[in-house]
């Protein structure tokens, strides 16, 4: 069983940044490809970003494109979510995931994440 431990969340202003972080407790991590979902209030959950088990590869949604940056520490087992430029609409309750040994071209499909963590909230006001 893996365990992913979110951290980084909090309220801030619009144009702010945050970086939020996802501690992961499986072995080898590299096995994992991550991944970042959302959930507005009354929204369904959303994709908004993978990293490849290497880290060579990412992915965005299109409205986070530009203003968020995903990464990867293999040897501390953690991933990273830079966001900068926040606005209202990214208020959600941000989810890290993880996939093991699972084919790139369903990143962006929640179904194929077999670990979740708990969520952390961001909350952005104008």
């Amino acid at each position: 069983q893996v365990q992913l431990v979110e951290s980084g969340g909090g309220l801030l202003q619009a144009g702010g940044s945050l970086r939020l972080s996802c501690a992961a407790s499986a072995r080898p991590f590299s096995d994992l490809t991550m991944a970042w979902f959302r959930q507005a209030p009354g929204k369904v959950r959303e994709f908004v970003t993978a990293i490849s088990r290497s880290g060579g590869r990412t992915d965005y949604a299109d409205s986070v494109k530009g203003r968020f940056t995903i990464s990867r520490d293999n040897p501390k087992s953690t991933v990273y979510l830079q966001m900068n430029n926040l606005n209202t609409e990214d208020t959600a309750v941000y989810y890290c995931a993880a996939a093991r040994l699972k084919p790139w071209d369903r990143r962006d499909n929640q179904y194929q994440y077999d670990y979740w963590g708990q969520g952390t909230q961001v909350t952005v006001s104008s």
